[in-house]
């Protein structure tokens, strides 16, 4: 071959080589741009993306993420409004109800990021002592507080328990205020409806939002709501109070079963009641529209003691149950908390200002027997079992579960009260019953100002 040819033949191939390059690149380049492609990238690709951008975690419904064990750190609540990055998923649930089931839940699930705190679990957490502790004084609030769970006009010794504040782990929790409560709360209403144990929540969110002092402007608006009986009465079925300066109504309407009573004899005062497991009480489903914030609660009357007190006779479907696992008192209360619980995150549909809270159940402590055998709870030492919660579920089983996939949200008191034996009625009630103590029921100002604390703070 001729040099000549040969380097025209060389020339060729380079000039066909570098067209060749130049097609490729454009290809490469046209393909990494393609906004399609962004569709096609791996899960584990999606994984490893930057988290610069905040992201939407699943909660529970006190704001806890509920993950594996294997999975025991947690992530930062959203606090900022920011871009978020957009993954491909269409109407994405609430953040309450959210279900670990899309790529981009899962994702969400999984990425840690180094520069985020964690999530704020409520209830979980330390007693810490404060000095600045009660919120009021147990010799005051006489407007509010009844006398038989004020221990500071009892003759108990010591009050140490009063001075504990609970520190949640993670959470920015501001001290209560009581000025700040009532504008934040200014032309609404929170409604407390359960057993004693809600109305000494009522009796104790009165306290800390008067600071225990006599306040003779604030209204009785009971009759608005039914709560005014006539005179004889053994006591009315609660309680309601209008705060002028802000048009705020706390209210408490005592329904110890949660279940709608209803008397099968109208005429005669000693007729059984008829106890609708799946109906919730009538006066909530009357005065539902009125409600900005409800709180519920029950418990410590399912028993068949109490039943049979009440002349409560169990009914389903609206006629007497023959169902006797229904029968069983666990399965009529958990019938009963399902039914309310459904029942209410239904009509939070057409009530989108409701906020609804159940509180778990608040423990007894009595030792050695029970209320009518001689149990005590002596224990005047606070913290004695100790001062943290560290778990990360419900004590009470039955609530969790009655919310879960709700948007109702769980005040949850139980670990944290459970560590506070020390803070009872006992022995020291101006009842004064012979060998007798009230190791379920606590003192005021106390544990449950601390509930209202945890409240105040997730509404």
């Amino acid at each position: 071959m001729k040099v000549g040819n040969w380097h025209s033949f060389r020339g060729i191939h380079v000039s066909l080589a570098l067209v060749a390059l130049i097609i490729f690149t454009t290809l490469l380049w046209t393909w990494e741009n393609n906004p399609i492609v962004s569709t096609l990238r791996s899960t584990q690709e999606w994984y490893h993306m930057p988290s610069e951008f905040p992201m939407e975690v699943p909660v529970d419904s006190v704001g806890t993420t509920k993950m594996k064990k294997s999975e025991e750190k947690s992530l930062a609540p959203i606090k900022e409004n920011r871009p978020k990055l957009e993954l491909d998923i269409v109407s994405p649930p609430a953040v309450d109800s959210i279900l670990a089931e899309s790529p981009k839940i899962q994702y969400n699930q999984n990425v840690r990021s180094s520069s985020r705190s964690e999530v704020c679990n409520y209830a979980k957490g330390r007693w810490l002592a404060d000095s600045r502790r009660p919120l009021y004084s147990g010799f005051g609030c006489k407007q509010w507080l009844s006398a038989m769970w004020s221990c500071r006009m009892t003759q108990r010794p010591d009050f140490s328990f009063e001075g504990y504040r609970w520190i949640p782990e993670n959470c920015d929790m501001p001290e209560f205020d009581r000025s700040a409560f009532l504008r934040k709360m200014q032309d609404k209403t929170i409604a407390f409806v359960g057993d004693s144990l809600g109305r000494q929540q009522f009796q104790s969110l009165m306290c800390i939002s008067t600071g225990g002092e006599e306040s003779p402007e604030i209204v009785n608006v009971g009759w608005e709501y039914g709560l005014v009986k006539h005179r004889g009465s053994i006591r009315p079925d609660g309680w309601a109070y209008r705060f002028p300066k802000t048009n705020t109504t706390i209210l408490y309407y005592w329904s110890a079963s949660l279940c709608d009573l209803q008397p099968l004899n109208s005429t005669d005062k000693h007729t059984n009641i008829a106890m609708h497991l799946d109906r919730p009480p009538a006066f909530m489903s009357q005065f539902l529209h009125r409600f900005d914030v409800l709180v519920l609660n029950t418990g410590h009357h399912w028993n068949r003691g109490k039943l049979t007190a009440n002349r409560w006779i169990m009914h389903v479907d609206g006629k007497p149950n023959e169902d006797q696992k229904i029968a069983e008192m666990a399965n009529a209360k958990n019938l009963t908390v399902y039914s309310v619980a459904r029942w209410l995150d239904l009509q939070l549909v057409s009530h989108p200002r409701l906020k609804v809270f159940f509180r778990t159940m608040s423990p007894r402590h009595f030792f050695n027997g029970d209320w009518n055998t001689g149990g005590s709870c002596d224990n005047m030492t606070p913290l004695s079992n100790g001062s943290e919660v560290m778990q990360d579920g419900s004590s009470d089983p039955t609530i969790e579960g009655a919310l879960t996939g709700t948007k109702i949200k769980i005040l949850d008191i139980t670990a944290i009260s459970q560590l506070r034996d020390d803070a009872h009625m006992s022995r020291y009630t101006t009842r004064g019953a012979l060998n007798s103590s009230d190791c379920l029921h606590w003192c005021l100002p106390g544990i449950p100002d601390t509930w209202n604390e945890l409240l105040v703070a997730q509404i």
